[in-house]
């Protein structure tokens, strides 16, 4: 996941161009395909054997279509650009003619990003569901329809909400790192983030080597907590078939700092002990597991509710 590019006092959001191009670049030397998401919906439960890579872009910045667009076009990289309807055309932001030019190519595909790109756990259900209506009301107006995959801005959803989006998308994406197979709720996949921090090639070649590590279920379902259930119990259910379960590692961020977690695994079972409450605003744990000479990794994220 990518969103500024060449935005260079926006470090926490942006790359550098020649960075993306090395990314780019090592990405085909590892002779991975990037994956053209028109396959998305046909083949998500289909096994897969070889890992293929899906290039997001968040937020539709102008610095996008000035600096990256000429490259992935030139290159035909298929990717998803998710838009928010209300800052179209703002400064910063990409226009409306702008969108639907780079949309006409057959390996581009615009996502549902919302309207107004706020804080949308922190409204009401009605306010929340209105938000997304209006935008689908813009893109019905100026694409002519409404795009079958969403990401929720800042990575952030409820229950409720995950449950609203999977009636009206197809796929939806987070900002939890990991890698998608088809055990992943189609509602909130992951996504590794880039960005200046988190972008240089040593991470960046660590990422492409990993491998999802497979749950069949993970509890709570419920990612946003209030005080009354922070930090919240965290229960993951790994398949049988799964091995080295031993050697599993996980970090989190409770109490406002990354440490080792307090792990337990019983009968393919993990549950972590956290050491205290998770600071708001967001609460995260990574996992990861060397199994047979491949590193596995899957993460989920909190949203703390401050009242």
């Amino acid at each position: 996941m990518y969103h500024r590019f060449n935005e260079n006092k926006y470090p926490s959001t942006n790359i550098k161009m020649e960075i993306f191009k090395e990314h780019i670049n090592l990405i085909k030397q590892s002779n991975y395909k990037f994956y053209n998401p028109l396959n998305f919906k046909k083949e998500f439960l289909i096994p897969r054997n070889k890992k293929v890579i899906l290039l997001t872009i968040d937020d539709a910045f102008q610095s996008f279509y000035l600096e990256a667009w000429p490259f992935l076009k030139k290159n035909k990289i298929p990717f998803i650009l998710f838009v928010s309807t209300e800052p179209v055309g703002k400064k910063g932001y990409m226009t409306w003619n702008q969108i639907k030019e780079i949309e006409k190519e057959p390996f581009v595909f615009i996502g549902h990003h919302s309207h107004s790109h706020g804080y949308l756990i922190d409204k009401t259900e009605n306010e929340f569901i209105n938000d997304i209506k209006i935008a689908d009301k813009e893109f019905l107006n100026n694409l002519g329809y409404i795009p079958n995959f969403f990401s929720y801005p800042f990575g952030e959803y409820s229950e409720f909400m995950r449950k609203f989006i999977s009636k009206n998308f197809d796929f939806a994406f987070g900002q939890h790192s990991g890698v998608i197979d088809l055990n992943k709720d189609k509602y909130e996949l992951p996504r590794f983030p880039i960005n200046e921090n988190y972008g240089e090639i040593k991470r960046f070649n660590s990422i492409l080597k990993s491998y999802p590590l497979e749950f069949k279920n993970l509890f709570p379902s419920e990612k946003q907590i209030n005080k009354e259930n922070n930090p919240p119990p965290f229960k993951v259910e790994f398949f049988n078939e799964q091995e080295n379960l031993k050697d599993l590692n996980c970090y989190s961020n409770e109490l406002g700092e990354w440490e080792k977690s307090e792990i337990k695994i019983t009968d393919n079972i993990l549950t972590i002990n956290f050491r205290g409450a998770f600071v708001p605003r967001r609460g995260r744990i990574n996992c990861s597991l060397r199994d047979n000479g491949k590193w596995r990794w899957f993460g989920s994220q909190f949203i703390i509710k401050e009242n």
